[in-house]
């Protein structure tokens, strides 16, 4: 299955380091190769979770100042030899270990030349996901969890109840700036959605859809049919989902269990709560 990871937004929000490096490139906590604290991107962190549950075709979508993405994930044996030329083992083996997960893919890059939102950024993925279901995730959001049972949880709803799209959600206290989801109950951490609705300014509920959804082709039509955001031009994912669940289609949200985090770097407060979340979860706690 092919994987479409979302990384071309500008991250204003988080001006001024953002100008020149990429949000989705900045540094949280992680455990490496030898099992020693190191820093990790978060794009890095999305990448070797998709990896590790079986994603070995990856489409980046990138903004015109993405260019430090492209040479991150191009490798570099030049500079694995000099580590290793000044004894830098652990270093050395840690590259050697990343590298070695991007040889063992095939890994496109499209250019998102405008910021107008998720929905064209899908749509710029299409001539890649072609006529093939495939996973949608973002960039500069993911999920600590033991195993990566997130994501297993996530592909094995899109592909038991043979749905049209499935998507992770979280209960947040204020989702008003979030795709917010009602649904029915069908199981424990599942619900069939009835409704999805995009910064709704009284929210139905407080369930926020994030990181990851598994999409089928019938979503690109439903895209093509949304009109943009009155004050930014941006064309919403959500609206098209909504769609999806409006003919019917089978739409579900999976629940995160109490016991996994989610990881948003949206602002600075946020980018803060994230170190914090992954040193306890990496370093402290092990």
């Amino acid at each position: 299955m092919k994987a479409v990871i979302l990384a071309a937004g500008l991250g204003t929000r988080l001006l001024p380091v953002t100008k020149e490096m990429p949000k989705e490139m900045l540094p949280v906590f992680a455990v490496g190769r030898m099992g020693k604290p190191c820093l990790k991107p978060v794009l890095q962190m999305v990448f070797e979770q998709l990896h590790a549950v079986g994603f070995r075709e990856f489409c980046f979508v990138v903004g015109r100042a993405k260019h430090a993405i492209i040479e991150y994930f191009t490798p570099d044996h030049g500079f694995i030899n000099y580590l290793k030329e000044q004894r830098k083992r652990e270093q050395a083996i840690e590259m050697e270990d990343f590298y070695k997960r991007v040889s063992d893919t095939d890994i496109t890059f499209v250019n998102q030349p405008e910021m107008k939102g998720t929905g064209d950024a899908v749509q710029i993925a299409r001539s890649f996901t072609a006529d093939e279901p495939f996973l949608l995730h973002m960039g500069d959001d993911f999920v600590l969890s033991e195993g990566n049972n997130h994501l297993k949880r996530l592909i094995n709803t899109f592909e038991g109840e043979k749905a049209d799209a499935a998507f992770l959600v979280a209960e947040v206290p204020d989702p008003s700036s979030y795709g917010v989801v009602q649904g029915r109950q069908t199981k424990k951490g599942l619900y069939r959605a009835t409704r999805i609705v995009y910064q709704p300014k009284q929210p139905p509920s407080n369930l926020s859809d994030m990181a990851a959804y598994m999409l089928r082709p019938n979503i690109f039509p439903e895209i093509g049919k949304v009109k943009p955001i009155k004050e930014s031009g941006e064309i919403s994912l959500i609206p098209a989902i909504q769609a999806l669940i409006e003919k019917n289609g089978k739409v579900y949200a999976v629940k995160l269990d109490p016991k996994e985090k989610r990881i948003d770097i949206g602002n600075a407060e946020k980018y803060r709560e994230a170190l914090n979340a992954t040193y306890e979860y990496f370093v402290r706690e092990r």
